[in-house]
């Protein structure tokens, strides 16, 4: 690609710091529902096999998986084992607190660091600025509080409904919901009853303990506070992990008056959209909370979970088939014209691309300056590990775009017929507005935990 277009792309990313200063302006925003601690360790297959040996399972009950829910703790074994041998992710879940207990103590944790959309989007709110950024907490032991930045301008509140800085509250009765991520390398090697397994590829095992997000419990008042004062934005997630069998369509629906009230107030209400293994749940978050929400965020892998829930299975399969910008794009705009969602925000490797109504309120311009930041901030966020520290959000400033996300808007270009969109990424299409941004991509990244949420959340508070 030209160095001619990556420098003007360059002189565009020259805006990134004045929109940050611009986003201080924010009066208030919220995230919801989901914060949780995520609990990180590395287990290696002589620890696996100590594991196992403790617990007197045999290989032929290890790998006898009857469910892939955590009833008891060699369930967990199971899990692992699985995931070690197979080199793949996997993720289970439990609500028993004897798994909770057995984890805590035989495996325990290399660190703790913050979980949960709503978790990750508070921090990085926090840090940028936002004035006052209200978390929802279902549960806010010290374990939690401790994983909020140590900033006055994140809060929640207390077991008496007093609202205080996240990081100093501590509901002493509260227990921490906790995501054991554990997570194994390529080549190691775990020995059973004399056989040896060999890890094809590096990955993880998700085991997490969070009965309340499960059930999608609410904080009282959180809902009064939210509910009855105005803020500009509200970020929404959480909805993803629950399931038909536990009342998750119902759970669903209840979000819909809360939106509702947000609405009434004039707030912009973003749905990010995480990827739904139930059918039953991702159809009611679809169809009833994407379809009444101003804005939604997705990857391209929940754009084909969309498409899977509108019966479009055709384009579905093209984008499994070819997951890159031609089938994407009018993936896309098959999606707005159905769901009829105001703004939807789509984040695939190289490029960011939202499809807006004309009449949206913020513009195309304000738009393309939210999704730069944004661009910005997650090149940040995987050239030094976190955001925790303001002076990493702006790490990438001065940093050419990418060869891949310049090639992937060539080709939406091409498509189009606007030459001026390769150098502008503002066009219109099918009568809505099209913003396109190439993003910084960072050859080695130390982190890639929470992207899509920070992604989403900057580029639509950061649309000044």
């Amino acid at each position: 690609m030209s160095e001619e277009i990556k420098n003007k792309w360059l002189d565009l990313y020259a805006t990134a710091p004045q929109t940050l200063e611009k986003v201080k302006e924010v009066n208030t925003a919220v995230t919801a529902f989901n914060a949780n601690v995520d609990a990180v360790i590395k287990l290696s297959g002589q620890r696996l096999a100590e594991l196992v040996k403790e617990s007197g399972l045999s290989l032929s009950a290890l790998e006898d998986i009857k469910q892939t829910k955590l009833i008891e703790p060699q369930d967990v074994l199971k899990g692992i084992f699985k995931s070690f041998k197979n080199g793949i992710a996997e993720e289970w879940l439990s609500e028993e607190k004897v798994v909770y207990d057995w984890m805590l103590n035989h495996l325990g944790y290399d660190r703790l660091q913050m979980g949960g959309q709503g978790g990750i989007v508070a921090n990085v709110l926090g840090i940028l600025g936002v004035q006052k950024v209200i978390v929802h907490t279902n549960s806010l032991p010290k374990e939690q509080a401790e994983q909020f930045l140590k900033l006055d301008n994140i809060v929640s509140f207390d077991e008496k409904g007093q609202e205080k800085p996240a990081y100093q509250i501590c509901r002493n009765n509260d227990v921490p919901m906790i995501h054991w991520i554990i997570e194994f390398d390529k080549g190691d090697t775990v020995e059973i009853e004399g056989k040896k397994f060999v890890c094809p590829k590096s990955n993880r095992f998700i085991a997490t303990y969070d009965p309340l997000n499960l059930r999608l419990v609410t904080d009282s008042h959180f809902i009064k506070e939210t509910t009855e004062n105005p803020a500009e934005f509200v970020i929404l997630s959480g909805m993803h992990a629950l399931t038909a069998n536990n009342d998750g369509v119902s759970l669903v629906e209840k979000v819909l008056p809360i939106m509702n009230a947000w609405h009434r107030h004039g707030t912009i209400v973003h749905l990010e959209i995480a990827s739904t293994q139930d059918m039953e749940v991702r159809r009611a978050i679809i169809q009833k909370l994407a379809t009444n929400a101003d804005s939604i965020g997705i990857n391209e892998r929940e754009l084909i979970d969309i498409l899977e829930v509108v019966g479009e299975d055709k384009l579905a399969q093209m984008c499994r088939e070819d997951c890159h910008a031609e089938n994407l794009f009018r993936a896309l705009l098959r999606v707005k014209e159905i769901l009829k969602t105001p703004r939807i925000q789509l984040h695939f490797f190289g490029l960011y691309l939202t499809v807006q109504n004309k009449s949206f309120r913020i513009t195309p311009k304000q738009n393309r300056h939210g999704m730069i930041l944004a661009a910005t901030v997650a090149a940040g966020k995987a050239g030094t590990g976190d955001v925790n520290h303001a002076e990493n959000l702006l790490w990438a400033v001065g940093q050419k775009v990418s060869d891949v996300g310049l090639k992937e808007l060539q080709t939406i270009s091409d498509i189009l017929e606007d030459k001026d969109f390769l150098e502008t990424g503002l066009t219109q299409c099918a009568g809505f507005d099209v913003i396109a941004v190439p993003t910084i991509l960072v050859e080695k990244p130390k982190t890639l935990v929470g992207m899509g949420d920070t992604i989403s959340s900057v580029s639509l508070v950061g649309a000044r």
